[in-house]
């Protein structure tokens, strides 16, 4: 069997883009598969693809999960990419959505099934959406960092082009196999700030699904992911100003942002580890906001 399954053909797409997100270490907060499920959903994503898990997915490093269904038998679903396709008759152009797992290994076999769904599509446009943890303070607007094979794509989204290097994921990877593949791809990048490393962060969300809006000239209604970025910036606050260790924290990030510094390096910054775990124990400790 192909790993790449067909259940239906989304004939007539329109200049289609392709966005892909992966959770897990691409994804710091969810902010990546986050923006891409509000847009699928708010667009009337409609499922056409998926691509098989068998030979991408170690299952016990991401496991299968069981539930009853309403006749009480067990069913298993298996971890997996899922392709969906939105149809935005008002844009120039349709979407292609893929989102699930990050796969486990035979990376380079995963990037040139996607690479032949995209050819296969008259795709003109692939776009891989991540979210990195870094030294920034939870109080100013999300930086957004990307790069394209087009140079004039970061200047017309006036992104700060990424300088990484280091350890990769499948977002990386994908983009640059969709380069040497000829096909024209952008990458963007949230950044999420490190003392909060597990709560889900909806502010990255939401600056991932502008930069999108902006890049493929699709619209979305993001008046849900507005109210629950103000939520979460409320509750954040209240959580910092309880802890003077961590406001202080949260001071000296934003003084580094007023200036216009570099980012901050962990020698700069008192026991970010540390710290990260507290404020997660305090978040808990706290509970939903009433």
């Amino acid at each position: 069997m192909q790993p790449l399954i067909w259940e239906s053909r989304p004939d007539g797409l329109r200049a289609p883009a392709i966005i892909c997100a992966f959770s897990g270490w691409n994804d710091a907060g969810d902010a990546a598969s986050t923006a891409l499920t509000f847009i699928g959903e708010s667009l009337g994503a409609e499922r056409f693809a998926r691509i098989d898990p068998e030979d991408f997915y170690d299952f016990q490093a991401t496991r299968p999960q069981i539930s009853l269904n309403l006749e009480h038998k067990r069913e298993i679903t298996w971890p997996g990419i899922e392709i969906f396709a939105v149809r935005v008759p008002r844009a120039p152009r349709d979407l292609i959505l893929i989102q699930g797992p990050e796969p486990s290994m035979r990376w380079r076999s995963f990037c040139q099934h996607v690479i032949d769904l995209a050819e296969a599509l008259g795709t003109q446009l692939v776009v891989t959406i991540g979210a990195l943890l870094a030294y920034v303070p939870h109080t100013i607007p999300v930086s957004v960092t990307g790069l394209a094979s087009d140079a004039t794509l970061v200047e017309k989204l006036a992104l700060t082009e990424t300088t990484y290097e280091g350890p990769t994921g499948i977002v990386g990877v994908l983009h640059t196999a969709c380069c040497d593949a000829g096909l024209p791809a952008a990458s963007l990048w949230a950044s999420v700030p490190r003392y909060i490393p597990a709560a889900p962060n909806p502010k990255a969300a939401l600056a991932l699904v502008r930069k999108i809006e902006s890049l493929v000239a699709v619209s979305v209604d993001a008046t849900e992911l507005e109210n629950a970025t103000r939520d979460y910036e409320r509750q954040v606050s209240k959580a910092v100003e309880a802890d003077p260790e961590i406001l202080a924290h949260v001071e000296k990030l934003e003084e580094a942002a007023a200036r216009q510094a570099m980012p901050l390096g962990p020698a700069d910054l008192p026991s970010g580890d540390s710290i990260a775990s507290e404020f997660q124990r305090f978040l808990r400790q706290q509970g939903p906001e009433r």
